[in-house]
């Protein structure tokens, strides 16, 4: 494609943006947000194939994740006038003189402005055999695809890079079920975030996964198959490592090419020179993020580069706001391993003091390094719990007032009361949200000009919270307490129709053997009911009768998965999800599945939790899908209920040579004890057989790991966008032990969390953490055991699998149907063929598909 664009000057200004990764689409939404489309034309280049997309969040694409759903770009962005997006075209050459971009599809587009945010390029050290078959980077979508592939043929794989994105690297090869190494060249991991004490704890974590870890290695040559193909590494230090796939994650260098051969001023070690607006040394011309030399520094984490693009955005309307520099402290889960980097984490401050706090047994480690004077939170490194992280960090800005004793706060039974208490210590400059740069002075402005009560309109009037998140339980905390301020009566109530917590009205409805909401709704609420309430309602019944959902009025209860015993998908289809405990399943069972799929004409899909989902299924095909998968054995697997979902397993000592316990038939057993459980949230468990932890038990909401005495249990793990790691609740125990824990901690739970309250933040919550937990669980200092077992086996004995009820009932199977008035199919759905299954039809292939095709 080729063509003249040059710029009219009776028309708008036209910038051009060079990149669309993550920081440059900040630039467009902070323009688009700011009314920027009416007086610039806004023009996008991307060298990539696909929009902006969460490179953050990249290795989740390895457990499920989709590259729809990692994209950034909300639906219809691109729909708006004066936005234009070409993918797939990279810009070859900047004319400065006629203010002119010429692009690899012939194109000539004329700009007012232009900003580069081209981000940066993996650097691949010069190892002789780099180039071999089997050698990649990890840096896009497209790098990802194809190191999935090869690694279908590979048993072995490396990485060279041991920092953050080595780390993230090596976690993929583990979930592509490789044997993992990586080879680090400096003598410790992530040798500019962590500390060789926190480095230790990190590598001892990381080799209890299962991964080896070779660091002060050196790689002198990637030695090659006979065919050509990756044999081995090569080092200078040591023995060869044979090798089927090596990534290459040693570091990043800036994208500054087209600055290079257009003219702009450079750094001698790369990155393009800008001033605190962002401008290079052409005034015309903008960069942004990790290409740009900022202050003689690239900034390699998003946060700053997002802060350069609201910079550059704000001077291109006109602003003075300036860059000067950003903070870089960040906290991450590598490997299931919490680890984060505040402040000055390595003491360079005159007089600064380091304290360290070192637990080989759970290999968690902490520094605090703090001012001589120990009046002051200076930075730190955290590995293995960055609980504090939040309140250090804020010290470390000194947003927060320090306390007196800050050295208590890396030690677990004292960092609660060292601590000040509330967001009332906050200062009113602190950043809460770093995503979007909002601080609590904003928050709370808005909050007090717009009279706001709900945490929704305070995330739509300030934007923060709409990032990745994680500020919201913080942003929930300063409305309280601005509400609090102001003297409005702040309580933890459902929702308008019930003056009642969650944990209140579970027990109303436990003490008085409630068993409808009408009936709840007479004695203790007010008006109708509404979407909150409702289905909170509904899910406590459930947890504590266990009859139908769909029989009466709780029917008109449930969510929208529950109303067809399905999870509703993005094109109006429902998934199918049989319960497949433990992940264990026959030959036979495998071949009923296939043959339903296939004559159904389902999407199916293996899952990270061990099942076979199959897509595309509509209302009125639910029930006859499900009557052939009953007769085959299968039940619900309750993928649609805020329930138990699975219990993932390894083979333990069945069948793997590392094994000590028969995870797989304790998995299998937990797995039909607790399922059709009701809760406050979605459950995942996993056994592991060894240590290794192939069933991944740390990152799940209740997690047992086999030892040579018996069974450690740990609690209260999330994954997720916020991902936590478990805590071990006890040790070597019996599986009758562990089942008896379990009975009592599932059902606490369901008591005691809010509504869509998952385990972890629940935990979080619990006044006296762990021990609290286990002296309720293990001392009965509640005296509430014996009535928590005895829900627990009410449960058990009146389970009964909602499919088989619905199918062998007639008058249940009359509300499966697209329409009330009519037994006809969707005419509205579309689909596409894509690797040899047929899948949902985007709008835009939507719209070219001609009547005949739908």
């Amino acid at each position: 494609m080729s063509g003249d664009v040059s710029k009219d000057v009776s028309t708008k200004r036209r910038l051009v943006l060079v990149g669309h990764g993550m920081v440059g689409h900040k630039l467009l939404e902070t323009l688009v947000e700011g009314g920027a489309t009416r007086e610039w034309e806004l023009v996008v280049l991307s060298e990539e194939p696909r929009p902006a997309y969460d490179r953050v969040g990249l290795s989740s694409f390895f457990t499920g994740t989709s590259p729809e759903e990692l994209s950034l770009v909300r639906p219809g962005f691109f729909d708006a006038e004066g936005l234009t997006l070409h993918l797939s075209e990279r810009v070859t050459d900047v004319d400065r003189a006629a203010r002119v971009v010429s692009t690899s599809a012939g194109r000539s587009i004329a700009y007012d402005a232009l900003v580069l945010a081209t981000g940066s390029y993996p650097f691949v050290p010069p190892v002789p055999g780099r180039d071999l078959p089997g050698c990649f980077v990890y840096r896009t979508i497209d790098d990802l695809v194809a190191i999935r592939q090869w690694a279908e043929g590979c048993r072995v794989g490396a990485v060279i890079g041991g920092g953050l994105l080595g780390l993230e690297a090596a976690n993929a090869l583990h979930h592509l079920g490789l044997e993992t190494h990586v080879v680090e060249f400096a003598p410790r991991l992530m040798p500019t975030q962590v500390d060789d004490g926190g480095s230790g704890a990190l590598r001892r974590r990381i080799e209890a996964l299962g991964v080896s870890v070779h660091t002060s290695m050196q790689t002198s040559e990637i030695v090659a198959e006979p065919d050509g193909r990756v044999a081995s590494l090569r080092f200078a230090e040591g023995d060869d490592l044979p090798v089927d796939i090596v990534v290459f994650s040693a570091g990043i260098r800036p994208h500054d090419e087209l600055a290079r051969s257009s003219g702009l001023d450079v750094g001698e070690r790369g990155g393009i020179v800008v001033d605190e607006a962002c401008r290079t040394s052409d005034p015309d011309i903008y960069a942004i993020g990790e290409c740009a030399l900022a202050g003689g520094r690239i900034y390699g984490l998003v946060s700053p580069g997002y802060e350069m693009a609201r910079v550059a955005a704000d001077r291109l309307l006109g602003g003075d706001a300036r860059f000067d520099g950003a903070d870089c402290s960040s906290k991450l889960k590598l490997m299931g391993v919490d680890v984060a980097s505040f402040g000055d984490a390595f003491a360079t401050t005159p007089g600064a003091e380091a304290l360290t706090y070192a637990d080989q047994l759970t290999n968690v480690y902490k520094r605090l390094v703090i001012a001589r004077d120990g009046t002051r939170v200076l930075g730190g490194i955290l590995v293995g719990d960055a609980s504090m992280y939040l309140t250090l960090v804020q010290m470390a800005r000194g947003e927060m007032p320090s306390p007196e004793h800050p050295e208590g706060l890396i030690f677990a039974d004292r960092a609660i009361t060292s601590a000040p208490v509330g967001v009332g210590s906050l200062s009113g400059t602190a950043t809460v949200c770093s995503c979007n740069n909002v601080s609590k002075a904003t928050i709370c402005a808005a909050i007090a000009d717009g009279k706001l009560t709900e945490l929704g309109a305070v995330k739509a009037t300030t934007r923060a919270g709409t990032g990745c998140g994680g500020c919201t339980p913080l942003l929930t905390e300063i409305l309280k307490d601005e509400l609090r301020k102001a003297g409005v009566d702040v309580r933890d109530h459902l929702c308008e129709h019930f003056s009642y917590t969650r944990q209140e009205l579970f027990d109303i409805v436990r003490v008085h053997r409630v068993t409808s909401f009408s009936e709840l709704l007479a004695s203790y609420g007010t008006g109708l009911g509404c979407e909150i309430c409702k289905p909170a309602v509904a899910s406590m019944v459930a947890s504590l009768g266990n009859g139908y959902i769909l029989d009466g009025e709780q029917a008109s209860l449930q969510d929208t998965n529950d109303h067809f015993l399905a999870n509703l998908q993005r094109d109006g289809t429902y998934s199918i999800v049989p319960r497949v405990p433990g992940g264990e399943i026959t030959p036979e069972k495998l071949i009923v599945l296939g043959q339903v799929a296939k004559d159904f004409g389902l999407y199916t899909k293996i899952t990270g939790a061990q099942r076979i989902d199959m897509f595309g299924a509509t209302v009125d095909q639910l029930p006859a899908i499900w009557r052939r998968l009953v007769d085959a054995g299968f039940e619900s697997g309750h993928a649609y209920g805020k329930a138990l979902r699975t219990v993932k397993s390894c083979v333990g000592s069945t069948w793997c040579r590392f094994g000590v316990q028969d995870s797989t038939s304790l998995a299998v057993e937990l797995e039909l004890r607790y399922r059709g459980l009701r809760a406050p949230h979605k459950i995942k468990m996993a056994v592991s057989g060894c240590t290794r932890e192939c069933a991944e038990a740390q990152g799940k909401d209740f997690g047992v790991i086999a030892t040579e005495r018996g069974w450690n249990l740990y609690v209260c793990g999330n994954g997720g966008m916020r991902p936590q790691h478990a805590v071990l609740f006890a040790e070597d125990l019996d599986k009758e032990t562990v089942i008896h824990y379990l009975d009592r901690l599932l059902m606490f739970y369901v008591r005691t969390a809010d509504r869509l309250e998952r385990t972890a933040p629940w935990f979080n919550k619990l006044d006296g953490g762990v021990d609290y937990l286990r002296r309720v669980v293990i001392d009965d200092a509640l005296g509430i055991c014996a009535e928590l077992e005895a829900e627990m086996a009410h449960h058990v004995a009146t389970y009964e699998c909602e499919w088989k009820a619905t199918i062998e009932d007639p008058g249940r199977m009359q509300r499966f149907r697209t329409f009330v008035n009519s037994d006809g199919v969707d005419p509205d759905l579309m689909y596409v063929e894509e690797r040899g299954q047929r899948r949902p039809a985007r709008a835009d292939e939507r719209r070219q598909l001609v009547p005949a095709q739908r």
